[in-house]
């Protein structure tokens, strides 16, 4: 029983969702620093801290939802909507996982810890307030992931690429946009207000304009990083622009499952599930790493 109980509560944080927050590993990548093992220790405490300050906001969010998710086809066998843990305690995980993530941030640095303080009060603005807000509601996601690169620099104190924040903050949207799009195709019109209130302000034709916008900028953003005068000076080459087919191909395949295959609610799931998807990111990473930290690998 007891097993059973730490199963639930671990299960309350989603830990599949802690997939997100391998975005605070983009600074230490992209700053040339991965294989300096300080810095990517500090990196992997800062991943603890976002995931333990993201767990905090999830149960927020499942204690407020709780109704609401009692009638999703999916939400409905989460922890608190099943019964299988009570609200009070939830509450008492809460502080306990509170003073872990406190302890985490002051190991790091102040600006870091203000960074996680910062993601945790606008994530409960979202949960409590701007879920409901039409299109305000995508962009509040869209400053998590935002913050959580962020966070990342500030944990082993480099300096960010502005291109790379913008590149951010559009890839966010359009994984936001797309699960949205994903909820409307999904829910059935009687329960759209019961399961989440902002699907009634959207409609399917209005979430692929807006994607089309998101994915674009995405795009745009990043080619023009691999670019920049700042990238080709910190990296000493412009090849890093050969990288930009690996992330149109994954927008593009991303879109087919989205609109093919009815996927898109859970992103997490498709970027762990997709065959396609997985080998793209992971010959993007490949090509990335080989070009940024070539003169280490191959001492040119």
């Amino acid at each position: 029983m007891v097993l059973i109980k730490i199963i639930n509560l671990i299960q309350l944080i989603r830990p599949k969702q802690w997939l997100k927050n391998l975005f605070v590993f983009a600074a230490i990548i992209f700053a040339g620093q991965l294989l300096n093992l300080n810095f990517f220790l500090k990196n992997f405490v800062a991943f603890l801290a976002f995931c333990g300050v993201s767990g905090l906001v999830y149960i927020i969010n499942d204690i407020t939802d709780i109704e609401a998710d009692r009638v999703h086809k999916k939400k409905r066998f989460r922890p608190l909507a099943s019964g299988e843990v009570s609200i009070n305690q939830a509450k008492i995980f809460f502080v306990i996982l509170a003073v872990i993530t406190a302890v985490l941030c002051y190991s790091l640095n102040l600006y870091f810890s203000l960074i996680v303080i910062a993601y945790f009060f606008i994530n409960l603005l979202y949960s409590l307030w701007v879920k409901d807000i039409v299109i305000v509601d995508v962009f509040f996601i869209s400053f998590g992931f935002m913050l959580r690169v962020v966070g990342g620099a500030a944990a082993i104190s480099v300096s960010i690429s502005s291109w790379m924040i913008l590149t951010t903050i559009f890839i966010s949207l359009f994984l936001a946009i797309s699960k949205r799009r994903a909820e409307l195709s999904q829910v059935d019109s009687e329960n759209l207000n019961k399961q989440r209130k902002v699907l009634t302000h959207y409609d399917i034709a209005f979430a692929d304009q807006m994607n089309t916008v998101a994915a674009t900028g995405t795009i745009i953003c990043y080619a023009l990083y691999t670019v920049s005068e700042k990238t080709t000076t910190t990296f000493h080459t412009d090849n890093l622009i050969y990288t930009t087919p690996f992330v149109i191909y994954g927008i593009f395949r991303y879109l087919y499952l989205l609109h093919k295959k009815n996927l898109g609610e859970n992103p997490e799931q498709i970027v762990t599930k997709d065959i396609p998807l997985i080998i793209d990111i992971i010959l993007w990473f490949i090509v990335s790493v080989a070009i940024i930290y070539k003169q280490k690998f191959f001492h040119i």
